[in-house]
């Protein structure tokens, strides 16, 4: 269900809905952003997006997904490889694109920590809160893992493959946000994010038996 058809049904729901959503996409960027800050590339610094401002990081046509299917993105946070020493490049790459998935994942695994240490008392209301949150994190590391580009996952890859399959892989970049989307909307993509969930479901479950 797209948000407007819960705005019209439900309107809490749809402000809980739309805040969770919101505020998963922009710790995921804010992630990217800060790691390579960290590793030496201060352009999401300069450019003000090392912040919570969700003004900062709306993307108009994401945010028309996401009230149209329920799913849509932010505005990418700008990361500049080059400034990080040529000697971690490749490294950088990796932490920087992973920064993202990580952070999504540490989210649901907090919202299913607190859901645990909360679970005996009668807070109904808040423990639907905590379960919508961690779903959409999954589903959002899950999504991101694709190894497609421009999504993290295919970004990730070209960190760990040779050089002549990260050259294929950035050819088929500009074109690859219609590939997603395209893929999304026939369902070629749903055994690949749930494939993903599985796996991301598992790792938790390691530390929350």
């Amino acid at each position: 269900m797209g948000l407007i058809q819960l705005l019209i049904k439900d309107p809490p729901a749809f402000v809980i809905l739309s805040v969770l959503l919101l505020y998963s996409v922009i710790f995921h960027e804010l992630a990217h952003g800060w790691v390579a800050y960290k590793m030496g590339d201060p352009t999401a610094k300069w450019l003000g997006r090392l912040t919570l401002n969700p003004i900062k990081h709306l993307d108009p046509f994401g945010s028309l997904m996401l009230l149209i299917v329920g799913f849509g993105w932010a505005k990418p946070v700008p990361v500049n490889l080059g400034n990080i020493p040529a000697d971690k490049r490749r490294k950088g790459l990796i932490l920087v694109s992973s920064a993202g998935i990580t952070a999504n994942i540490l989210c649901a695994f907090t919202a299913f920590l607190l859901l645990r240490l909360i679970s005996p008392q009668p807070s109904g209301m808040i423990e639907q809160v905590l379960f919508l949150l961690a779903r959409i994190n999954i589903i959002l590391a899950a999504f991101n893992l694709i190894p497609i580009p421009p999504l993290d996952g295919s970004k990730i890859f070209m960190g760990f493959a040779p050089e002549s399959v990260s050259r294929a892989l950035r050819q088929i970049e500009p074109f690859g946000f219609f590939i997603v989307i395209g893929l999304l909307f026939l369902g070629a993509l749903n055994p690949v994010i749930n494939f993903f969930q599985y796996i991301i479901l598992t790792a938790i479950s390691v530390f929350l038996p």
